[in-house]
């Protein structure tokens, strides 16, 4: 964060956050124009929180008082409040002091600190929130530890500075317990601070998908229409709990709509109201969520257009809607949304424009678009799939994938986790939320707007330069299957909701087809998977036919899944039995649940009834969501919250994943191509699975050669005290000096305008030598004839010398340079680089073609571990060139792990590094030689991800 001159209002320091109990409510700096806030806030305050305030009875401020509370210089005096609906709700301040405890100004960094929170306020997480801000504020202010005096019986909010996570120190003085507490962030700050923001943002996704009572808002007085649409499918679903119609233009004696309690208003509901469904015109919108926000209303649906999808207009009218929704306490899903669904028994929520609701299941599906999300729906409930939640974000303004993430970590309810996404807000805090989920339930991804290079219109995010390539690479690292049609998400999300997960890649293969099965083979060759030959019971293969083959190969311990393939059965008059199709799936799904334990898919072509009868188990079993009763009148109890693990503790350790709550139901594909295709993601996700119970570490080792503090400092100096925002590169003597501080030694070379020059550098160097050019448009292009090796003599560098300059141009333009020779290997290139949006980024690939040409280049997220890197060298197509391909030496990999872990450790501890290139890196038989670098420093970019917790700004 840039530090403002002093007394200047810093609008940095504005945010909103979502508190324990979902609702959310804004921290902001106080100023001069807040007296009358303050001292309403105060007059609610109870005589006991005063007292564990001032140590001493203190019913009203003083003019004083107001005055000291209101005016500060944002350096040594700060000042932030909590608000909600713009009143206070609860106030922090801290005041620099000196080592007597008497008020200072800098270079004193310890401060003062208090708090005061509304009694009715107290319990939500208030204090937690506004101490992660104060204290950042503090930290920017050069502050390094607070000091807080706390009574004895204030034990509240000595559990707010116990259970921070920061180093602290206790002691009791004059009756009192003193608190000092280290704000420099440590792990522990760090997890309990992402833990409190997974439960916080669980619930307020919670409390859209679990309300007591629905509002619609915009309900049409005549059938049709958008709000009554939304009203018929509630009604439809059985919804359990209480519905209200709500339009303005509704007669005054209307008391009753479709069933349902009718009125003018939300605020004439004289009961709360959990969720409002906002179906009116954009420019009716702020009145409704005015209403709904006086009303207590906790969420919003909004269904409305004409927001940031249709111009700057509709993007600023999009901010305003979340400023205002937010101001109220409540998170919004849209504008611009298809609505939302939530199956499972206690609820029945159809809050959407759905008009088939789907069936109970496992599958959470999350969608940016309204289009994609009907297309879902479909497809899954044709195949008889079910649901357990549904989301349709539209513009996702507000509630994203993020939110959901965290609330599908710990439903009971989800097994599987499908996303449709057009853009991603904040790519480092996704992969970071989909990593740990991926570690208990599978995460699907399908991206859209891949390669346009900006954000879909209505996506007001920022939009990261990363190429999709890396972007896909990163979230494979974080155990994200990333698919590439809406359809691949299906086919995956049938499997993985349906069928254990495999332990190997090993597939056995029977049918009735040899052709089929031959497809079916390739298929697996084609995904990397270790097929058997295809056992082919023939066309005459009766179903008990299809039962022995298939129990010999579940039972078979060198077998791992089973891909079972058929055509229909054509019997002795030439003709097919629609009842065939039945009989064989009940075979089938009789069969997998005899012998559990490995996934089964199956490949038909036009068999009538068997994708209707391998499903039918869940369907028959769990029933649709739409089958409960209608609505009663009575008020039900809210549905429990979900159960979760703590969230900063580590998911649990397992050689593989528990299968799937059981459905019987196997899933069925019209072409070999896709079940195979599915069936490979299963298995690489179970691999990653497997290894990530035992995550990777950055070696002790490294530490022996690093010296961060000096490459601080040298970083300092480079940068000076105005540092050029759009960066420096550095020179080739301040790259090599950075570097080295991490143990990186650069191979020097020495400027050769001219033949003599060049050989003063040679004699100095040592023979052999090689002659390049450094000119940009030649740099390692060898096959231009830019660079000449293993010049043994002055004789030949010399005619080196003449050749490279008669033929590509003068010293000037070419500004050739002399290197010692290294020993003989493979050219490799390594990067790191910052983006805004996803962070540093380690880069490898093979020097050359195969990473210029073919992008053949493999992708890690910053800080790497052992693990990370040598998986990256390894999954580079042309990675056979390392490791000894057609009777080469293989060469020093771990040296080349090494060094990855040097440069993820350089850029991961100094953020001012904003860009590293080694190239050529020259892998030897033993060692390897930097031959080639590039270092550019710059501001270090912010990360919100190591800040206190907050929504992003609008």
């Amino acid at each position: 964060m840039e530090t403002p001159p002093d007394h200047a209002y810093p609008d940095h320091w504005e945010a909103d956050v979502v508190l324990r109990d979902g609702g959310t409510a804004r921290i902001r700096p106080i100023t001069t124009a807040d007296a009358e806030r303050l001292v309403s806030f105060y007059e609610q305050v109870s005589d006991e929180s005063k007292y564990y305030r001032f140590f001493a009875p203190y019913p009203r401020l003083s003019d004083r008082d107001v005055h000291r509370f209101t005016h500060h210089d944002y350096v040594d005096r700060v000042g932030l409040a909590v608000t909600v609906g713009g009143d206070f709700i609860a106030t922090v301040r801290y005041d620099r002091i000196d080592a007597r405890g008497l008020p200072a100004t800098a270079p004193a960094d310890e401060a003062e600190v208090a708090f005061l929170v509304q009694d009715a306020h107290q319990g939500r997480g208030v204090a937690s929130a506004l101490l992660e801000h104060i204290a950042a504020v503090a930290r920017e202010r050069g502050i390094r530890r607070f000091a807080a005096e706390v009574l004895p019986a204030n034990s509240k909010m000595i559990k707010v500075f116990r259970d921070a996570g920061y180093t602290q120190k206790r002691s009791f003085e004059d009756g009192s317990v003193r608190l000092t507490l280290d704000l420099e962030p440590t792990a522990e700050s760090l997890a309990v601070q992402r833990g409190r923001e997974q439960r916080a943002e669980a619930h307020s996704v919670q409390r859209l998908l679990t309300p007591g009572s629905v509002a619609v808002v915009g309900t049409g007085r005549v059938p049709g229409g958008v709000g009554r649409t939304v009203l018929r499918n509630l009604l439809g679903a059985g919804f359990t709990g209480r519905v209200y119609a709500v339009n303005h233009a509704f007669a005054e004696d209307l008391r009753a709509l479709d069933g349902v309690p009718a009125f003018r208003s939300v605020a004439a509901i004289g009961d709360p109201v959990d969720l409002a469904v906002l179906a009116v015109p954009a420019r009716q919108v702020p009145e409704a969520v005015a209403d709904c926000g006086r009303h207590g209303v906790r969420g919003l649906v909004v269904l409305s257009a004409g927001y940031a999808e249709s111009g700057p207009e509709g993007l600023e009218r999009q901010r305003e809607l979340v400023r205002q929704a937010r101001s109220y306490g409540m998170r919004i899903i849209g504008p611009n949304a298809f609505g939302i669904i939530n199956t499972a028994e206690a609820v029945r929520l159809n809050a959407s424009l759905a008009p088939e609701p789907p069936d109970r299941g496992r599958i959470g599906l999350f969608t940016q678009s309204g289009a994609i999300g009907i297309a879902l729906l479909s497809g899954l409930y044709r195949r008889g799939a079910g649901l357990s939640s549904f989301i349709s974000a539209g513009n996702r303004a507000d509630v994203s994938g993020n939110d959901i993430l965290q609330y599908w970590y710990e439903d009971p309810d989800t097994d599987v986790a499908l996303l449709y996404l057009e853009s991603i807000g904040n790519p480092r805090k996704f992969t970071r939320l989909a990593r740990r989920t991926a570690a208990l339930k599978p995460v699907v991804v399908v991206k859209g707007a891949r390669h346009s290079g900006s954000a879909p219109p209505g996506h007001a995010v920022p939009v990261t330069r990363i190429p999709d390539a890396t972007v896909s690479a990163l979230l494979r690292q974080a155990g994200v299957i990333r698919v590439d049609t809406v359809t691949e998400l299906v086919d995956a999300g049938l499997l993985l909701a349906s069928q254990p997960l495999p332990a190997g890649p090993r597939v056995a293969i029977l049918g009735n087809s040899e052709s089929l099965g031959l497809l079916t083979y390739d298929a697996c060759l084609t995904e990397g998977l270790r097929p058997s030959p295809p056992r082919d019971l023939t066309t005459a293969a009766t179903p008990e036919d299809f039962r022995a083959a298939l129990t010999l190969a579940l039972s078979d311990p060198a077998v791992d899944a089973v891909v079972v393939t058929a055509i229909p059965h054509v019997g002795e008059t030439g003709t097919t039995d629609p009842a065939d199709g039945g009989a064989l799936g009940t075979v089938l799904r009789e069969t997998v649940t005899s012998v559990p334990g490995k996934p089964v898919a199956v490949v038909h072509v036009e068999i009538e009834g068997l994708a209707e009868a391998l499903a039918v188990v869940e369907r028959s079993a769990r029933g649709p969501a739409g089958s409960a009763p209608a609505p009663t009148a009575a008020p039900p109890s809210a549905p429990p919250a979900p159960t979760a693990p703590p969230a900063s503790a580590a998911p649990p350790a397992s050689a593989g994943p528990p299968a799937p709550a059981a459905s019987g139901r196997i899933p069925a594909y019209p072409a070999a191509e896709r079940a195979v295709r599915a069936l490979a993601e299963a298995v690489r996700y179970a691999q990653w699975r497997r290894q990530s119970a035992e995550p990777g570490k950055v070696p002790e080792y490294l530490d022996d050669a690093i010296d961060e503090s000096a490459a601080a400092a040298l970083i300092a100096r480079l940068l000076g005290d105005a540092p050029d925002p759009h960066g420096v590169p550095l020179g080739a003597a301040d790259t090599r000096e950075l570097l080295g501080l991490y143990g990186i030694p650069v191979r020097p070379t020495l400027p050769a305008p001219g033949p003599d020059d060049a050989v003063a550098a040679a004699n100095r160097l040592g023979y052999p030598v090689a002659l390049k050019t450094t000119a940009p448009h030649l740099r390692h292009r060898s096959d231009l004839g830019g660079v000449r090796l293993d010049l043994a003599d002055e004789a030949q560098l010399r005619l080196a010398h003449r050749e490279l300059t008669e033929s590509l141009g003068g010293p000037a333009e070419l500004r050739p340079v002399v290197q010692a020779m290294a020993p003989r290997g493979v050219d490799t290139v390594v990067r790191a680089a910052i983006d805004a949006a996803a962070g540093a980024v380690l880069s490898f690939g093979l020097a050359g073609a195969p990473s210029e040409l073919l992008g053949d280049l493999a992708h890690r997220l910053v800080p790497a571990t052992d693990r990370d890197v040598a998986e990256q060298i390894r999954s580079i197509r042309s990675a056979p060139l390392l490791f000894g391909w057609r009777g080469s030496t293989p060469v020093d990999t771990p040296a080349l792990e090494e060094l990855l872990l040097r440069v993820s450790r350089l850029v991961d501890d100094h953020p001012e590094i904003v860009s590293v290139t080694l190239e050529p890196v020259v892998v030897a038989t033993r060692g390897l030689t930097v031959l080639g670098a590039n270092v550019r420093l710059a501001p270090p970019p912010a990360r919100g991800d190591l800040g206190p917790r907050s929504l992003p700004s609008y």
